[in-house]
């Protein structure tokens, strides 16, 4: 999961872009609304966690054209203005979720696992493929019933693949969710990856078969 950071307070940013990518997410983080803006237009991201009080464009307009330009990624604001008609403006401009500073971060981390549970597995809480199971909540990848040790990168790629079952995913949308600014993903390091977590996969009746040209696709194999 590929989140935006959209907060210019450089000390809470850094900090909690190192909370989330402890917790296997891939963080991109804009200091100001332009930088937001932009990244916005040029970037595929599962979540935008954005403050209102951003430098050289404010939080609401970068919303706003977010959801102008047709973008339904979910939108956590994550801000230190209180009032009854900022919460309103920015659910009305089309946010899902609304929280104040200061807060406490086991919530914020809840949040954003409902945010992306709604959006990316339609609220399921466990999807499962041949033997795998895969937990949306705790990100836990089981096996017959017990916990098969994936890396991080194999644990973002399985999370694609069931999240697309019965469908193609190819290398750019591979990419876009796990390439941050700070992650220089190559096509070689993808098929690394791929062939790896594979090799982990397929004695419990799954596989990720490879089609020339396309991408991939994860089947059952039993």
């Amino acid at each position: 999961m590929r989140i935006l950071l959209a907060e210019d307070d450089k000390f809470l940013s850094d900090g909690l872009s190192m909370v989330l990518k402890d917790n296997g997410y891939v963080v991109d983080i804009a200091y100001t609304g332009s930088d937001a803006d932009i990244a916005l237009t040029t970037e595929t991201y599962d979540l935008l966690i954005l403050d209102l009080g951003l430098p050289k464009m404010d939080g609401l307009e970068v919303l706003k054209r977010t959801r102008n330009r047709g973008q339904l990624l979910p939108v956590l604001i994550l801000t230190a203005r209180d009032r009854l008609e900022d919460c309103v403006s920015g659910l009305d401009l089309g946010a899902n979720d609304y929280m104040t500073k200061p807060f406490q971060l086991p919530e914020l981390e809840a949040r954003i696992r409902a945010l992306l549970r709604k959006d990316a597995w339609s609220n399921r809480t466990d999807v499962t493929c041949g033997k795998i199971s895969f937990n949306t909540v705790t990100r836990e990848v089981t096996a017959g019933g017990e916990a098969l040790e994936l890396s991080a990168r194999e644990l973002g790629l399985l999370e694609i693949m069931l999240q697309r079952a019965g469908r193609i995913v190819d290398k750019e949308q591979i990419i876009a969710s796990l390439g941050g600014w700070d992650v220089d993903l190559t096509y070689n390091a993808i098929g690394i990856s791929v062939h790896r977590l594979r090799k982990k996969l397929e004695p419990h009746g799954v596989t990720i078969k490879a089609l020339r040209g396309l991408g991939y696709r994860i089947e059952e194999t039993d």
